[in-house]
């Protein structure tokens, strides 16, 4: 069967970086992992110059890489280029891919005077761009034009299942705050719950959509996993990142207010962990949100870092991880998340694939924490979102909405600083006076 190439939102920005910087800058595209970062740079080079060569460092022969090591005669290097990839080059009209560039730095570095040059375009694609080993020695590129792609979201998963006009629907019905109907509701939410199994990575789709067999999507993610301990192993020989990682829905789970990694690794401090959770963002394969110490305008700016809820950035990975020491009949999530039988003990799931939404439409992740009136208890508030001159606080639920304690505690304990106060649930939208409650499948709109 041919390979099928999804539609994905990054392609438009692609567009628009090949068309307003003219070859000033080089297009680097980031993302974990299988997310499909190599598939869109060759389907974009394919359909947008006269010609392209991708050089995948992942396999690069030796003489390949000691291309690098001396690019002070560009004629050379260009000449030597092409006749190893037998491509020929055509001046502002053919691109050249550095794949997996992490894994050559000299490579990237060589981005600035590539770039300078002005014969071609570039595009680079690479995760773990940031740990020491791969930026060691050399200078980062300020010529670059950064992007990140995130596994599909939920619009770009209608895509896949060719369902566009579904999402177009949902689309107008936020824009308008108009309820779908009860009807369309749960046939969307259908849908939903077989994107929080299936996730949004393109082989586990891929799978899904050749097979219909959830069986073999599992093994899919299960591979992918594998890959993502691999790497984690790399760049941590003490296996903590590792640890870290496969602990996430375990730590959700306990519906505690951070991340505790003492309860992962014995002795283990928040404060001598930093350096493994940055290694852990940077990959990409996972999610952070941090608690705002003031919750106002600028919240980056009153991040805790050493306090923080960690969540995969693919829900399907997320639910296959819960369950990655069964057998995949033994995955009750699989059932329940099917039958609309999650019960409040897993709404941790809802609140894993939230984040994956909100952080693919480009928002960084913040929630926080305050005590109740007689200091015995917290109330969390799950998201926050800066709106213009003001905040948006952000409650998931999986099953009841009638109380919605923290989210009022909140507001009324700011009430000067909210927008607009969201609660994401499963049924239709309607509004609760100034309180808005939205089918979870929207909070990529927000």
């Amino acid at each position: 069967m041919n390979k099928i190439i999804f539609k994905r939102k990054l392609y438009d920005r692609m567009l628009q970086w090949k068309t307003s910087k003219q070859g000033s800058t080089a297009l680097l595209i980031r993302g974990a992992r299988r997310v499909g970062k190599s598939t869109i740079a060759e389907e974009f080079a394919r359909s947008e110059y006269e010609s392209y060569l991708k050089i995948d460092f992942s396999n690069a022969s030796p003489e390949t890489a000691e291309l690098f090591n001396d690019i002070s005669n560009l004629n050379m290097f260009f000449f030597r280029l092409q006749a190893m990839f037998n491509v020929k080059l055509i001046e502002r009209q053919s691109v050249i891919i550095f794949d997996e560039v992490q894994l050559l730095p000299k490579a990237r570095q060589a981005i600035k005077h590539l770039v300078a040059d002005g014969r071609y375009d570039y595009i680079e694609t690479g995760s773990l761009l940031s740990i020491k080993r791969n930026v060691q020695n050399i200078v980062i590129p300020s010529e670059e034009t950064r992007v990140n792609l995130y596994p599909l979201d939920y619009e770009e998963f209608m895509w896949a299942l060719g369902k566009e006009v579904t999402f177009s629907f949902i689309q107008e019905a936020f824009s308008n705050m108009r309820a779908l109907s009860d009807v369309v509701n749960r046939k969307i939410m259908r849908d939903f719950r077989l994107y929080m199994i299936v996730g949004g990575m393109p082989q586990a789709v891929c799978k899904y959509l050749e097979t219909n067999n959830l069986k073999e999507v599992d093994e899919v993610k299960r591979e992918i996993l594998e890959l993502y301990d691999d790497d984690f192993h790399k760049i941590d020989s003490t296996g903590k990142a590792s640890l870290i990682f496969n602990a996430i829905p375990g730590e959700l789970n306990r519906n505690t207010s951070r991340y505790e990694v003492g309860n992962v690794i014995e002795g283990a401090r928040q404060d001598r962990m930093l350096e493994t959770i940055g290694n852990l963002a940077d990959s990409m394969a996972v999610n952070i949100a941090y608690h705002a110490n003031d919750p106002s305008v600028g919240l980056a700016l009153h991040k805790d870092i050493g306090k923080y809820k960690m969540y995969l950035a693919d829900t399907g990975l997320f639910v296959t991880l819960a369950f990655i020491d069964r057998d995949y009949t033994s995955n009750t999530l699989y059932a329940k998340l099917l039958n609309d039988k999650l019960s409040a003990d897993l709404g941790y799931v809802y609140e894993n694939v939230v984040a994956q939404l909100l952080r693919a439409s480009g928002n960084e992740l913040f929630y926080y924490t305050f005590p109740t009136e007689n200091n015995n208890h917290y109330y969390e508030v799950d998201f926050l979102l800066s709106h213009k001159e003001k905040i948006c606080p952000i409650e998931v639920k999986s099953s009841g909405y009638k109380t919605h304690t923290s989210l009022d505690a909140f507001c009324s304990k700011y009430s000067s600083r909210v927008q607009s106060k969201y609660l994401l649930y499963t049924k239709d939208l309607k509004k609760d006076m100034d309180l808005l409650l939205l089918p979870v499948y929207m909070a990529e709109l927000l």
